[in-house]
């Protein structure tokens, strides 16, 4: 069994017991903070492959060990699993849950459109995004199956979805577990 030491989604309690101390993001370690990594990189894993949709995943163990993602971003990310609408064509779901939590944390407020564009976002992100192409050699669903099987496949094709499933083993459920982690340090 995975243990994330979650406590409420507040978001005054992004972090909860770690190891044998308690600790707040103002004071968490880079140990603590690999530590707590580690753990949501199992748990988001674990929901991958009992659950798929990659980038709800990612969400809802970033919302279960920090609290910085509500339960309506969970449920907006739906769509954006497979490339967007399982086409293939978009973003990896993972990184997109990974991108939304980021923004969750460092994006624009509704609010304060006018006031710029909130430049630390799109490095946060930029970072992400690039991190993740040096570590799965793509960033697009497609280009993930074809680096994962060797080919790409139509999901909307219960045949085809069922050979990419069998095909792709654990590699998707290991993105969405390596992006939920490293999203984990970044924040």
């Amino acid at each position: 069994m995975v243990n994330v030491h979650i406590g409420q989604s507040s978001p005054n309690a992004y972090w909860e017991y770690i190891g044998p101390i308690w600790c707040t993001e103002a004071v968490m370690s880079e140990e603590q903070r690999r530590t707590l990594g580690a753990q949501a990189y199992a748990k988001a894993m674990q929901y991958e492959l009992d659950y798929g949709c990659c980038p709800q995943c990612v969400l809802a163990t970033v919302q279960e060990a920090v609290g910085i993602v509500d339960d309506q971003t969970v449920k907006a990310s739906h769509g954006l699993s497979g490339g967007g609408g399982l086409l293939g064509e978009g973003v990896c779901g993972a990184l997109s849950g990974g991108l939304l939590a980021l923004s969750a944390k460092y994006g624009r407020d509704r609010d304060k459109l006018e006031k710029g564009r909130y430049m630390n976002n799109f490095k946060k992100s930029r970072e992400l995004t690039e991190r993740f192409r040096r570590e799965f050699g793509g960033v697009t669903c497609k280009e993930l199956q074809r680096q994962f099987t060797g080919r790409t496949y139509d999901m909307w094709d219960a045949g085809e979805y069922k050979a990419f499933d069998d095909a792709r083993g654990k590699q998707c459920a290991h993105a969405t577990g390596t992006v939920t982690q490293w999203v984990i340090e970044m924040l």
